[in-house]
């Protein structure tokens, strides 16, 4: 059923009610959640500095116990290795004939192996990670990265799945479900056995954790109006989910294990049952089902609170701007346990430069048109961040600040690239198209924390290919169609009168196996 009047049939209910007010505090409060899930790995998954373990029972002096741990040489500086020892045998041999280190016989001469005993980690920062439980470090230093990238696949698979669900049964339903889904699977992680099973659970969590961001997203742009639509889809969703983004440095300052805080980060979830009965179904969606009774009801109800009586050929380019958006941000994110200085102050700045760049983002959105919104927060996120490697080592505040305002272009592109797609599919396969559309940033999520492990090889590098990338999508951007002051499309005919730079009749099947293609047609051949 098309509604394509629904904003004028519901002006009576005026912009700004007690009912707005209601539904947008709180789908921005479900979104605080969100947060702490896959930005967690900052601390639960940080790597402690750590050397191999000299056995305790291995009778030999001190001398010659503090001689057996090996010296790498990293960034041009000299350090204790991580991942090798000398040979404790030749060692013992040594003390054993009375041998003195560097008198008698040259350390460095001696041959190394690998952490036989296991490693000891440094406990001054983290009383314990995942990565210090299951010695994820040296020749298993790949599980690290490898955790963070499940996550995301399982945010993929959720992107998939969750965006046809709530087509099919409604956008509220499948907010609480994968609200739950997330809230009691990060519970059950708290108490992982092993490796293995936590990186089950998380892919698990992933999968909740986008579709409820996803369902109350849509929610809120399809139950507000125009005038509120533009804060709540830039400022509102966003800055709630900074603001969760804050918290967790907080609170991992104070809990240094990785159980303890992933508890405390999992019970605020558990407070959102009450919103069920306070938060209602999408009416545009109830309308495009053809369940009018129900619409209505609801509409009625928001009346009485107010004191009232009763284009398709673009989704490969939305698909590549989605994922090199959340690739920089995530990237950035993620990265910050390797910036210079106290992990919890780079954590908490990387988390508050978030708030002007989502104030900015939501002026912008109200005043430019989508296209430049986006090419220009891309383009400074990418620009800054290609200037990183020519600063000097010694210069670690000004790299620092300009990773900062890299995050700060990227966080302003990633508010934005949500609500622009938002506008360009209808009512009918909104959500759908915007689960797929977030399948493909899923994509860049999962390789996200590869982007970071390439900085074990050149430090810069990630910097470097993420603002390469940023760059080149903000040029991309400028090809979008444009929605500026257009109406929410309610069908596939609403969304086919939005322009672009493409002149109609070309280029009609050059997205045709994509996935947003794939779901509009379905979409459409339902509605004929």
């Amino acid at each position: 059923m098309n509604v394509p009047n629904y904003d004028d049939s519901t002006a009576f209910l005026g912009d700004r009610g007690p009912f707005q007010k209601t539904v947008f505090a709180l789908l921005c409060l479900s979104i605080i959640p969100n947060a702490f899930t896959g930005l967690s790995m900052v601390f639960i998954g940080d790597t402690p500095a750590h050397r191999c373990v000299i056995p305790a029972d291995l009778n030999i002096t001190a001398e010659w116990r503090n001689a057996s741990v090996a010296i790498d040489e990293h960034d041009g500086e000299a350090r204790v290795s991580r991942c090798s020892r000398h040979r404790v045998d030749i060692i013992k041999s040594y003390s054993d004939r009375g041998l003195i280190p560097w008198v008698h016989v040259n350390v460095s001469a001696i041959p190394q192996e690998n952490c036989l005993d296991g490693w000891e980690y440094d406990r001054r920062t983290y009383i314990s990670t995942i990565v210090s439980e299951w010695d994820l470090v040296c020749s298993d230093d790949w599980r690290a990265p490898l955790t963070t990238s499940l996550f995301f696949c399982g945010v993929l698979t959720g992107s998939v799945i969750s965006g046809q669900l709530s087509d099919r049964f409604g956008r509220k339903i499948v907010l609480f479900v994968t609200m739950g889904i997330q809230t009691v699977f990060t519970f059950i992680q708290v108490f992982s056995p092993s490796w293995l099973i936590f990186c089950l659970l998380f892919f698990i969590v992933g999968m909740g954790q986008i579709s409820n961001y996803v369902a109350a997203f849509v929610l809120g742009m399809e139950i507000l109006s125009a005038s509120v639509r533009d804060i709540y889809s830039t400022l509102g969703v966003c800055i709630f989910f900074s603001i969760g983004y804050m918290t967790l440095p907080l609170a991992a300052y104070f809990l240094r294990d990785w159980r303890t805080l992933l508890l405390a980060l999992t019970i605020p979830g558990f407070f959102y049952i009450p919103l069920w009965w306070f938060i209602p179904e999408s009416p545009r969606w109830l309308l495009s089902q053809g369940r009018v009774e129900e619409a209505d009801e609801i509409l009625r109800k928001a009346a009485k609170m107010n004191v009232y009586t009763v284009n398709h050929r673009n989704g490969s380019l939305t698909f590549f701007l989605r994922s090199s958006v959340s690739i920089g941000y995530c990237a950035l994110s993620l990265n910050t346990s390797n910036l210079h200085g106290n992990i919890y102050l780079n954590c908490f700045l990387s988390a508050v430069v978030e708030v002007p760049a989502l104030i900015l983002a939501w002026l912008m959105f109200r005043c430019w048109s989508r296209r430049l919104c986006l090419s220009t927060t891309l383009s400074l996120g990418g620009l800054v961040l290609l200037f990183i490697h020519l600063i000097p080592q010694n210069m670690n505040s000004v790299a620092i600040s300009l990773v900062l305002l890299g995050k700060f272009g990227l966080s302003a592109a990633f508010a934005i690239v949500y609500p622009a797609t938002a506008e360009l599919y209808p009512t009918v396969l909104r959500n759908t198209a915007l689960g797929a559309c977030s399948m493909a940033s899923r994509v860049g999520s999962i390789s996200a924390p590869y982007f970071v492990y390439l900085g074990g090889y050149y430090k810069s590098l990630p910097y470097i290919l993420i603002g390469s990338l940023s760059v080149f999508s903000g040029l991309l951007s400028l090809l979008l169609p444009e929605s500026l002051g257009m109406p929410l499309p309610e069908a596939i005919s609403h969304m086919q009168k939005i322009s672009g730079f493409v002149r109609p009749g070309r280029g009609e099947n050059t997205s045709a196996n994509s996935a947003c293609n794939l779901a509009m047609s379905v979409s459409w051949e339902r509605e004929r």
